[in-house]
């Protein structure tokens, strides 16, 4: 996010209820503050569906938690709430899942984008460790979010049922040090735009 602008609305798409708070927590709870954030999971069971409605409204998004996130689903919904940026896992992930999530969104993101003029900017989100299957994450843009990074850990820890405290709580905290030593900040996120029929975002920040 450059200073001055105003950060558009956001759709973003994982594949687990935790997955919005862990990767993308502060950049969303960031926007949040000044442009409409909904998050989709696919339904788990009662637990897990719960802690993500607590998960997002800590952060100040909206939920929609589908039966499965497919092809058509998520072309409705993209039509739907008609959002500025979409944010989704890497394509070439090492989570299986969140490749399998990846694909189907960037299958699904075409057709609203020629019918609406809309999501403008797609990206990907990090990983575990900053690594995909081909190598460390390039980090196209990275978000301070030193201002929010106390609002993602509060959301990811309404995630009990996961081993927060254990593993993926230090995990947030020590990626978020590492991007935000990259840029000067206390902490941050990484993201990598991805080509939305062959057009790459213009500006660097979401």
């Amino acid at each position: 996010m450059v200073t001055g602008s105003v950060p558009g609305s956001v759709l973003a798409v994982f594949a687990h209820p935790d997955d919005a708070e862990l990767w993308a927590g502060a950049t969303l709870a960031l926007h949040a503050r000044y442009s409409p954030v909904t998050i989709a999971v696919p339904h788990r069971d009662d637990t897990r569906d719960a802690e993500a409605r607590r998960g997002a409204a800590v952060l100040g998004a909206a939920l929609y938690q589908l039966p499965q996130l497919d092809h058509v689903l998520l072309q409705q919904l993209l039509l739907e709430t008609r959002p500025e940026i979409v944010i989704t896992h890497p394509l070439n992930d090492v989570h299986p899942e969140h490749r399998a999530i990846a694909t189907t969104v960037l299958a699904a993101v075409p057709e609203p984008r020629i019918t609406t003029g809309r999501p403008n900017r797609l990206y990907s989100c990090d990983t575990y460790n900053s690594l995909t299957l081909d190598g460390p994450v390039r980090a196209d843009v990275i978000v301070d979010a030193t201002a929010t990074f106390d609002t993602k850990m509060a959301a990811l820890r309404e995630h009990a049922s996961q081993p927060i405290e254990q593993h993926f709580g230090p995990m947030a905290e020590t990626l978020g040090r590492l991007w935000g030593a990259r840029i000067g900040a206390r902490y941050a996120e990484a993201f990598t735009a991805v080509p939305i029929l062959g057009c790459l975002p213009g500006a660097a920040h979401l």
